[in-house]
């Protein structure tokens, strides 16, 4: 997520009911710690959560994103946030091109837009 669609997320999640797979968290974490360090991955991890519901994977929830991921073009990790949004009949905000270019029936905004 570039620099400008910070506080967008930022605001959708002050707004309340946002929410996130724990594979999407797990997955900003481990590229949070590659950028920076653990202890920085951390310390966003446990900023977010205060204001996030975080989604355990369940067996719907796995075979939802199973179901995507057949369909082609994704990642697995990619899968679960569309799976997620599904759930929740949510928007879903990401500058992720390949999310962004799927062709499904959740609402996808386009973050690289933000600013």
């Amino acid at each position: 997520m570039g620099e400008s669609a910070g506080p967008r997320v930022e605001e959708t999640i002050a707004a309340g009911g946002a929410g996130a797979s724990w594979i999407s968290l797990g997955e900003a974490h481990y590229t949070l710690t590659r950028r920076r360090n653990a202890s920085a991955a951390d310390l966003g991890l446990r900023r977010i959560l205060t204001g996030l519901r975080a989604e355990e994977p369940d067996a719907a929830l796995v075979m939802a994103a199973a179901r995507i991921k057949a369909g082609g073009g994704l990642s697995c990790a990619d899968c679960f946030v569309i799976a997620t949004a599904q759930r929740y009949q949510a928007p879903l905000l990401t500058g992720d091109p390949e999310i962004i270019e799927w062709a499904g029936d959740v609402e996808v905004i386009d973050l690289r837009e933000a600013g």
